[in-house]
């Protein structure tokens, strides 16, 4: 019982491979690199301050006016 040596790894390998392709094994790990990349760039967007976050205020008739949408409604 025990670790596995690195030639029960190779079987295995050889054995995944054989079943699923490599084509189809290349898309799983190109999937799974987009999926990796995608939650670096959102963790770096968390880590940036709330301020640079905010949209910028609109000016009307020189006047600064804050807001939040609650229900949009139809006209």
């Amino acid at each position: 019982m025990g670790s596995f040596s690195i030639w029960h790894w190779l079987i295995v390998l050889v054995i995944i491979v054989l079943i699923f392709g490599t084509k189809k094994l290349t898309n799983v790990g190109k999937d799974l690199g987009g999926a990796v990349k995608g939650f670096k760039e959102g963790m770096k967007e968390n880590d940036k301050p709330a301020e640079a976050q905010q949209p910028p205020a609109q000016v009307a008739g020189g006047q600064t006016i804050e807001g939040e949408v609650k229900e949009k409604t139809k006209s």
